[in-house]
This record gives C-alpha cells, sequence and structure tokens, in this order.
C-alpha cells in the first residue's frame, strides 16, 4: 500500500453522498468492476492508495454541512480491506459520522466490519446505519475461487444475523451472477433463502448477469483460463466483447428473486433498496401551525 493526502473526500451525485477512503482492494474478486480503466488507476490495483487524511477531510466537510443525511462508503474499495485492521481510518471515520449526527450506508464483503458493530450499533440507534454485504454463491468452494481473499459466503450470513440482532437493517448485493459458473436456481434460491432467514430488509440486484470493461475483462479472462477451461472461448462465442452480459436464465432467476421476496417482505427493486439507504430519518416530528 502507499500513502497520500487527498484534496477531498465526500463527493455527491444525484443526492448521495458517499465517501472512499482507499482505492483499489486486496481480496482478488475476479469480476471486479472496480479493475476498470475508466476509473483511471495509476497504480496497481492490489496497491492500496491509502488516503491517510480521509478523517481530517470527513470532519471538516461534515462540519460545513447545514443539512444531515446518509454517508456511504464501500460502493469502489471495500473498507475493511486487510490493511483497515491496523491502520483503523474507517473506524475513525465512522466515529466522527456517529459525533456529528449523520447516518451511514456500508458497504463490504468482510466480517472485520464486527470490529465496529457496537459502533454501527450506536449510529443506528441516534440516526440510521444500513450494513450491505455481497453474496454471490452459496457454494463454499466456488466462492473461494471467485472472492479468494475474503471470507465465505456463511460467515457474510452471520455477520448479517448479528447485525439483525442488533436492529441494524441489511441489505444484500446478489451481484454479479455469472454466466455459467453461479447462475442456477438452486445458487440463487440458497442465498435469498438464506437472506430471509436472517432478516435481510432488502436484495439488489441487476438483471442477474455482468458487466465486462477494459481492464475489468481482462483480468476476468485470466481467472476464467485458470479455474475454468474452455470458459473464456464459451464467454466470447456467446457475448463478444459486449459490456453487459445476462446469463440465459437472467428472465427465470429475476422471477426466482422477485417471488422469494415478495413473500419474505424483502425489497427486490434497486430503486427501492437506494432510496431506503439514502432516506435520513427525522428525529422529532415537525410541527405545523395546526398543531400549535
Amino acid at each position: 500500500m502507499h500513502f497520500v493526502e487527498a484534496k477531498g473526500i465526500l463527493t455527491t451525485n444525484g443526492g448521495r453522498c458517499g465517501m472512499n477512503i482507499y482505492r483499489g482492494c486486496s481480496h482478488g474478486c475476479i469480476y471486479c468492476d472496480s479493475r476498470s480503466k475508466c476509473y483511471q488507476f495509476t497504480h496497481p490495483f492490489e496497491d492500496i492508495e491509502v488516503k491517510q487524511n480521509a478523517p481530517m477531510l470527513l470532519e471538516a466537510a461534515l462540519k460545513s454541512k447545514r443539512k444531515k443525511c446518509m454517508i456511504g462508503t464501500g460502493s469502489m474499495s471495500d473498507p475493511y480491506m486487510h490493511c483497515e485492521t491496523e491502520l483503523e481510518l474507517t473506524r475513525k471515520c465512522l466515529e466522527i459520522i456517529h459525533r456529528y449526527g449523520f447516518g451511514l450506508a456500508i458497504q463490504t464483503k468482510s466480517d472485520r466490519i464486527l470490529r465496529d458493530i457496537d459502533l454501527l450499533d450506536d449510529i443506528n440507534k441516534d440516526t440510521k446505519c444500513v450494513v450491505q454485504m455481497t453474496l454471490t454463491t452459496y457454494d463454499d468452494e466456488l466462492c473461494s475461487i471467485l472472492e479468494p481473499n475474503v471470507c465465505n459466503t456463511k460467515r457474510r450470513l452471520e455477520v448479517l444475523k448479528m447485525m439483525q440482532e442488533r436492529g441494524i437493517p441489511t441489505i444484500v448485493w446478489i451481484t454479479p451472477i455469472l454466466p455459467f459458473i453461479n447462475d442456477t436456481e438452486e445458487n440463487v434460491r440458497q442465498i435469498l433463502e438464506a437472506c430471509a432467514k436472517v432478516g435481510v430488509k432488502g436484495i439488489i440486484d441487476f438483471g442477474m448477469g455482468l458487466t465486462l470493461r477494459e481492464g475489468d475483462r481482462e483480468y476476468f479472462y485470466a481467472a476464467l483460463n485458470k479455474y475454468f477451461p474452455g470458459m473464456k472461448k464459451r464467454y466470447i462465442e456467446t457475448y463478444g466483447n459486449a459490456y453487459d452480459l445476462p446469463s440465459p436464465d437472467s428472465g427465470k432467476l429475476t422471477g426466482i428473486l422477485k417471488e422469494i421476496c415478495m413473500e419474505n417482505n424483502m425489497m427486490y427493486k434497486p430503486d427501492d433498496c437506494f432510496r431506503y439507504m439514502n432516506e435520513f430519518p427525522e428525529k422529532y416530528k415537525q410541527m405545523s401551525l395546526f398543531d400549535v
């Protein structure tokens, strides 16, 4: 890893406020879109860029914000990579978010988030905290190939259960679903039924498939050659150089998603999930003139 002095930490897009404390990742997921060249990394993806002044920048930004809101993190780089154990920058930023009365929507694949569960609990009690986790395959052996340097799906489900026991709401990203690899009815059902069992509030899916861009595609195809001989050829014959690679069974799998979510009162539309994560709760009801 290497350290930088960042110029800013918070970004706003479509009314959403987010931050990335790190750039790059050590989890080694074979499908990671963040590897794509469009994100203009000037260093190897595994050489983690650490924004060492992130807590100072965040405090200055939150001090100057007039309106409280939800702060998102984890969309580009996981806030609980291996280096967070030593650096604790994510924890310092969470403490600042709590101190200034903002909400949190945090996304990770790592059980390292449990180190901060008391702090997440405090944020959720005072404002709102939503924990998001990605689950792509129920099979532990396959998980070790797709996401080699992070805890497996069973452990992530344990994390979700512990959050639920604290009353911390959770959202699961069931994405990407890789054509011809984890796009089976059995896999999707197992993940969704496990999510329902641990009380997940919503599921995010963008069509049961995969997206590939320059930079990401090359890394993914190298992994296919290593772990799934002949699969790269099948992908190229099926999808060519396309950006969007839907599973041939995407319609059926999406139907299963909708069915299980509706049966278990879980949100299944991405817009509903994002709206929920970005809604900052009003602590006190505003009085109208008719209440006076």
